[in-house]
């Protein structure tokens, strides 16, 4: 017998992909603790025994990061340094069998519904009031909130349905419990999460309630910044809008995934809008709060997609001036509708395209930025690095947004707010000092 496994078994888990994996890893983490395990999120002291994997399965790129970070866990595990290696996630969830199969070394894999069973394994029991008690993987003072869970959309590209299956609301009263836990451990932005944030509450309400959840988040003492993630265009309910222009402590913020804009390519994707649409809605939306930031992503490279097609989105970037932009190139997944159609489109190429789209989107965010230096922004400090403070403004998420380098004498704390005069301007960075 190893000398390891007489000592107490210390977990640490290793979160790929997009923040709502980060939300379960943190779930999964607050139950071992309230279980007597120990437990790490991505610990690099390597003074642990037992690797829980959670995997993203996405697009090819995800999926290709998550097999070799199993890989590198199984062969850790073959030199004697791991006892144990299980797998959950996404990837796990939509390719169990195959997986099984190439990498038997794994433990156990679990899918992403399947958070009881992969307790179980450290003989803990789940237990629906500590969903609230996450160990936050995150800085303090910020958390991501999921508010649903799974995606009722049909779009021909995406394999999330797949993994995740259909929409499920959390209820009102389950969400706000959770956020009130999260301020009381020192979480001052809450970032709202879902494949689909504008279906909120048609299962479970029979009509959209996100505007009633934000107004009653918004009343929560010590909740300074609520941020909404992954708005869907079609039907989209513009009450939403209202409450953020009347509530103070909601982000003029709306992140907002819109994949194209030629018409052909948004009836291919099954995105069920038009490029009309879309621009009157933009419209309305900036009618109703000016001072919005609009933040969206793109997909280049869909089957079919032709250089014109390209240059109707770029004209489209040039016309509406999103805020920020992110883009991703097609991935071809198995059992989507698109999986039907030839990816007649070489990677090379699509990365060209998804480059000459993005130096559009450069261009506008340069000029944007530019716009506000002389300006005053309330600023929260992120972090300290290589000597100098970081921090964003509420037009800036996590980790995907500008940040502004702080210019100070002053000992900041991380997590607090300061107001900053922004004094230069780049690309998708700001400097400013502290006022």
């Amino acid at each position: 017998m190893k000398t390891r496994s007489l000592n107490k078994d210390k977990v640490n888990i290793i979160t790929l992909g997009c923040s709502k994996n980060l939300v379960d890893s943190e779930v999964l983490s607050g139950h071992l603790a309230a279980g007597d395990i120990d437990v790490v999120h991505e610990s690099k002291k390597k003074d642990h025994n037992i690797v829980v994997v959670n995997t993203c399965g996405f697009i090819d790129k995800a999926k290709e990061e998550s097999v070799n970070t199993i890989l590198d866990q199984v062969e850790l595990k073959k030199k004697g340094k791991l006892d144990k290696v299980y797998v959950t996630g996404c990837l796990s969830e939509r390719y169990r069998g195959d997986l099984e199969q190439e990498i038997p070394e794994v433990d156990a894999w679990f899918g992403t519904m399947e958070l009881p069973l992969l307790l179980k394994r450290f003989e803990v029991d789940y237990k629906a009031e500590l969903v609230g008690e996450r160990l936050l993987a995150t800085p303090q003072h910020y958390a991501y909130l999921k508010i649903a869970e799974g995606c009722n959309r049909t779009c021909s590209f995406c394999a999330i349905p797949l993994m995740r299956g259909g929409h499920v609301s959390k209820p009102i009263e389950q969400i706000v419990s959770e956020a009130k836990g999260l301020v009381r451990m020192g979480v001052k932005e809450i970032m709202l999460i879902a494949q689909e944030l504008t279906y909120y509450g048609l299962d479970l309400y029979k009509k959209r309630e996100l505007p009633r959840l934000l107004n009653e988040l918004a009343d929560l003492p010590g909740l300074e910044w609520i941020r909404l993630h992954y708005a869907y265009p079609s039907k989209f309910p513009m009450e939403i809008i209202d409450v953020m222009r009347e509530r103070p402590n909601i982000c003029n913020y709306l992140d907002m995934p819109l994949q194209h804009a030629a018409n052909s390519m948004l009836k291919a994707m099954r995105r069920n809008i038009t490029r009309e649409e879309m621009e009157e809605l933009i419209g309305q939306i900036r009618e109703r709060n000016p001072e919005i930031c609009l933040r969206t992503t793109l997909i280049t490279g869909y089957p079919g997609e032709t250089l014109e097609d390209v240059e109707e989105l770029k004209g489209f970037l040039e016309r509406m001036r999103f805020d920020r932009v992110g883009i991703f190139t097609y991935s071809h997944e198995e059992n989507t509708a698109a999986y039907a159609e030839e990816d007649n489109i070489p990677a090379e190429e699509k990365e060209r395209r998804a480059q000459s789209i993005m130096e559009v989107q450069q261009e506008i965010s340069f000029e944007k930025n530019q716009e506000k230096v002389g300006k005053v922004f309330k600023v929260l400090v992120d972090k300290k690095e290589a000597g100098r403070y970081l921090g964003r403004t509420e037009f800036d998420s996590v980790e995907v947004d500008n940040e502004v380098v702080i210019q100070t004498d002053k000992r900041l704390k991380v997590g607090e707010f300061v107001q900053v005069k922004i004094t230069k301007a780049y690309d998708y960075d700001l400097e400013g000092e502290v006022v």
